[in-house]
């Protein structure tokens, strides 16, 4: 009979121990969790803070009796695997409850210890009023704090998943908030000028939003007396009215009423560490694809190991539910004498921002920059489903491709509707090994209702087509303001447009409608770069230059993508 031990539930383990019983009714389970719940939904704790989930128990998804009774899974909560012996094949457990110790054997052993929030050691952020999210006790405080004090204004540090969901939540309760975050834009999986449709959308809704900015100190300005509360209780648990005064590092200060921490997560690595498994270059758990550590009986899932980037081929760290069940689920097929490999993490991801969703698969500009590999970019902004009908959205859409091969590198889109369609296409696509080329024959549903003749992923495979073929010849948004004296910038919008969203200094306006009986007003002997509102009219434009024998470029993405990176 095989012993299989399993540290650590929610997504990884949850979905290890019931594939394992899956397979083999007579194998042996046991599945330690040193906290009270075995599987919850982590994702969906801001949710509930803000109100959109109103029953608690909806998050919770198995309890041990649950467990029990459906898969024969010993779940022991409030069991904590301090010390794992490879040699016997043993581990130390600690009854939280009692204090008490026990070993237990395994034949395989799987860890899945998720990971714990960076909390950076800043002066005074050890208090009662402030707070990080990862747990359904540490939403219980957070929910528990605002019922208590009351807040008028919570401040939230870090602009990742937790953090812009928090922040929105803390808006729907009616709390003023401030979003802060050290880098100069929110998502980071999304590239700084997809980022500026969130940013305008944040400050929109009211957020005091501050990029570029970092937390120094913290002051905790009680209202009442500290000696007043429980002296048992460690203060940053004792519930106290007061305020806490932020210093940033740009000399500002700022007064809150609570403060969440969402600066990122580090992987749980000690307990694999101290039994001498090979941690990686990021400093997650090592695995191989079939996510085995360095001991062969050990296995590794979740948020705690490094996976293969799936276009890079390099370690990477990514945190998302969707790798942890399928990671939990090879890793039981191999413990039971099967052969899975992991085939590698794209980190497609989406997130509700207010009224926009941001998404993104595959890797972003500054990946392949830090990784020395050349691309090539599009972007373009078409509506979710057919024009006149109504309640169409702008899809803002960026896809990154090899030039020269058209592989596709990754994407991203931001808008209300269709985000999550056009990027789940994206996901499949890159996953099947599918170029540019290939996408322009992607034969996707179209009515009125629900999408477009050409949708937009079939758009911006044109687009990267024509680049690679040579029919268009790309300028982007950030070479713009680097324009040399052999260079004209061309407008060829109507120019009520102009006056409505803007323009470029110095630009000569021509409506596209009136280039071909006005094109001999511009040089010849200087490039043109034409730019429209999204791309379209400046690709029309740039074709009739070239086919004159001008030398000319298309701005890609339009005056859009210009407008938005640079807010």
């Amino acid at each position: 009979m095989t012993k299989i031990l399993i540290v650590g539930g929610v997504a990884g383990g949850a979905s290890a121990a019931a594939r394992a019983r899956r397979l083999s009714e007579s194998a042996q389970i046991i599945m330690f969790e040193r906290g009270n719940f075995v599987s919850f939904a982590n994702c969906g704790l801001p949710y509930h803070i803000g109100g959109d989930i109103k029953d608690r128990s909806k998050l919770l998804l198995q309890t041990p009796d649950s467990f029990l009774a459906r898969f024969n899974v010993d779940v022991r909560v409030m069991n904590e695997v301090t010390g794992i012996d490879r040699q016997n094949k043993t581990v130390t457990v600690k009854n939280l409850l009692d204090g008490s110790e026990y070993n237990e054997n395994y034949d395989f052993l799987l860890l899945s210890p998720g990971a714990a929030p960076v909390i950076p050691p800043i002066p005074g952020i050890d208090n009662p009023l402030t707070h990080s999210l990862r747990n359904i006790p540490d939403m219980d405080r957070i929910i528990d704090t605002i019922r208590m004090n009351k807040p008028e204004h919570a401040t939230v540090i870090g602009g990742g998943f937790i953090g812009l969901e928090m922040m929105e939540a803390f808006h729907q309760l009616g709390i003023k908030t401030t979003l802060i975050e050290m880098a100069n834009q929110v998502m980071t999986p999304v590239d700084r000028e997809m980022a500026g449709f969130v940013h305008a959308e944040i400050r929109e809704k009211g957020i005091d939003l501050r990029l570029g900015v970092a937390l120094e100190a913290v002051e905790f300005m009680p209202n009442v007396s500290v000696a007043s509360q429980d002296a048992g209780e460690p203060v940053a648990h004792q519930h106290l009215e007061g305020e806490l005064k932020l210093s940033l590092n740009n000399g500002e200060q700022l007064t809150t009423d609570l403060l969440i921490m969402a600066v990122g997560v580090r992987p749980e690595t000690t307990l694999a560490a101290e039994a001498g498994l090979k941690v990686g270059e990021l400093g997650g758990i090592w695995t191989n694809a079939q996510m085995q550590t360095s001991d062969p009986s050990i296995f590794a899932v979740g948020d705690a190991v490094e996976t293969q980037n799936f276009v890079t081929g390099q370690p990477s760290l990514v945190p998302l539910a969707g790798p942890a069940n399928r990671q939990g689920r090879m890793a039981a097929d191999n413990m039971l004498g099967r052969s899975e490999t992991y085939q590698g993490t794209q980190g497609t991801a989406i997130c509700k921002v207010f009224d926009l969703a941001v998404a993104s698969t595959g890797t972003n500009e500054k990946q392949l920059q830090r990784e020395g590999i050349g691309y090539e970019k599009v972007f373009v902004h078409a509506a979710s489903h057919a024009g006149y009908y109504p309640g169409a959205e702008i899809v803002s859409f960026k896809m990154l491709f090899d030039p020269q091969s058209g592989k596709i590198f990754g994407a991203q889109a931001v808008g209300r509707d269709g985000i999550d369609k056009r990027i789940d296409v994206m996901a499949v696509a890159q996953r099947a090994g599918m170029t540019v080329e290939q996408l322009q024959h992607l034969e996707l549903t179209y009515a009125p209702p629900y999408g477009s003749a050409k949708d937009v992923i079939n758009q911006a495979a044109f687009v990267a087509s024509n680049i690679i073929k040579g029919d268009a010849t790309p300028i982007h948004f950030d070479e713009i303001d680097h324009l040399t004296d052999d260079q004209i910038l061309l407008d060829v919008r109507n120019p009520g447009e102009l006056e409505n969203i803007g323009y470029l200094e110095g630009a000569v306006n021509i409506p596209v409608d009136q280039l071909r009986q006005r094109i001999n007003e511009l040089p010849k002997d200087k490039e043109i770069v034409v730019y429209c509102a999204v791309g379209l009219r400046g690709n029309v434009a740039y074709r009739q230059l070239v086919n004159n024998g001008f030398k000319a470029r298309n701005l890609i993405g339009g005056y859009r993508t210009y407008q938005f990176a640079n807010a």
